[in-house]
């Protein structure tokens, strides 16, 4: 059970790091710093982004659900 936890730990972390560096920079934050501040058509359709973000959502929610797992797990085994 473990196992299974720490592999879907791993995923849902690399699907996060990805999934916000998908996300439309609003400006005067990092992405400025990096050049992100020149606007470009790539970042597609209001829906896209609404998209993104509830999909965002929903890994956070199953990244954090086995955060608390793992950590059940280790202090009552």
């Amino acid at each position: 059970m473990e196992l299974t936890f720490t592999i879907v730990l791993m995923l849902t972390s690399a699907l996060m790091i990805i999934l916000v560096l998908l996300h439309k920079g609003r400006g005067g934050g990092m992405s400025d710093m990096f050049g992100g501040g020149v606007s470009s058509s790539l970042g597609g359709s209001s829906v896209a982004e609404r998209n993104l973000d509830r999909l965002t959502i929903g890994i956070g929610v199953i990244w954090f659900a086995c955060v608390v797992a793992l950590g059940l797990i280790k202090a009552y085994a």
